[in-house]
């Protein structure tokens, strides 16, 4: 089967056609449902994975080894489904091959003009976000999408209202510390209950692009950021700074000195600040410490974990990295951006400088 590239935004052809059709038929599924189906799958396919061999000793008094092969066949199909529903987005062509855009390396110097450029954006934008509008996120989500899919190697979103779902454990999830999820099985995503008015814009952008088919944390979060701060709609675009912040004063306070860095935190608005201790403290009252190791856990499919190790000489230091956005800035592919537009972001950061106008 050809795996060829498209050469307009570098998508391959193997997962435009296979990843796809069936992609799109099980999100229209799920989309008829007002809860999160694949929640529920999970749920029941772990719980069944236990349960039956002991339901089937007992009851049906069938020997251990035709039962355990039992359950490695369901988990088989299982693992069969997640890559044809959404898992062989892991072999599409990564970032800088789908962009077109060459890898520019870290710096000091753009590490300091970033910071520069992102605390005046992050003050000047500063608007209280008091609720959270659904249907206005969704509609601008859906339009910046559109807009960015040419330029950044991205799909478009294959349906005008895409159906975002509510997590079905949300407190347990809470826990663990998580505030969204792509649902592979049938192609939804979904969004932690619990989350504040603040972080519903990044976090619901972020999941977003998982079911465009980034498959990427550093990415997801590079493409919720980018759509989040182009937003003409101040709450949404303010959210996109937001989501970032600790990852930039992460850095910041390993960087520099201890002068550099109070002068950092001295030139941040009181109110964002306050707003920061706030969501932190919100957070931490719901987080377990016990259940939310299970984190530390690396369990997820092995095409990522390889995408981590050939990424990791890259990245500067412990942080997985969005460091591709430098190469955009070197090369001024985005356009049109305002200067106080920012790029980067990951879900752990090194920072680099603000994209400039392409006049």
């Amino acid at each position: 089967m050809d795996d060829t590239v498209d050469s307009r935004v570098g998508k391959p052809v193997f997962t435009n056609r296979l990843s796809c059709h069936l992609p799109r038929f099980l999100s229209f599924f799920s989309n008829l449902f007002p809860f999160a189906i694949g929640d529920l799958f999970i749920f029941g396919s772990i719980t069944g994975v236990i349960v039956y061999p002991f339901y089937a000793r007992i009851r049906k008094k069938l020997p251990w080894k035709r039962i355990l092969l039992r359950d490695g066949e369901y988990l088989l199909w299982v693992y069969v489904w997640f890559y044809l529903a959404w898992g062989l987005n892991y072999s599409q062509p990564n970032f800088y091959q789908r962009t077109h855009i060459p890898y520019t390396a870290y710096t000091p110097e753009i590490f300091q003009e970033f910071v520069d450029d992102y605390i005046d954006s992050l003050n000047s934008l500063f608007v209280p976000v008091k609720g959270i509008h659904e249907k206005q996120v969704r509609d601008e989500a859906v339009k910046l999408y559109n807009q960015l899919s040419d330029s950044l190697g991205v799909h478009r979103p294959p349906f005008p209202n895409p159906r975002v779902k509510t997590m079905v454990f949300t407190p347990f999830i809470s826990m663990v510390g998580v505030t969204g999820s792509m649902g592979p099985f049938f192609c939804e995503f979904t969004l932690n209950g619990d989350l504040l008015p603040i972080n519903y814009p990044a976090t619901y952008t972020h999941e977003l692009a998982h079911l465009l088919g980034i498959s990427s944390e550093a990415e997801a979060n590079f493409y919720a950021y980018q759509v989040c701060t182009r937003s003409q709609i101040k709450g949404i675009r303010f959210s996109g700074y937001f989501s970032i912040l600790n990852h930039v004063l992460g850095n910041a306070r390993r960087l520099l000195s201890e002068k550099e860095y109070a002068d950092i935190i001295n030139r941040i608005r009181p109110e964002i600040i306050e707003l920061a201790k706030k969501n932190q403290e919100y957070w931490m009252a719901k987080y377990s410490p016990l259940i939310g190791d299970v984190q530390k856990l690396d369990i997820r499919p092995l095409p990522e974990r390889k995408q981590n190790r050939k990424r990791k000489k890259k990245l500067f230091g412990s942080d997985r990295a969005v460091d591709f956005v430098s190469s955009m800035e070197s090369e001024n592919r985005i356009r049109p951006i305002k200067k106080t537009f920012i790029s980067a972001l990951a879900s752990v950061f090194v920072p680099i400088k603000a994209i400039k106008d392409k006049e």
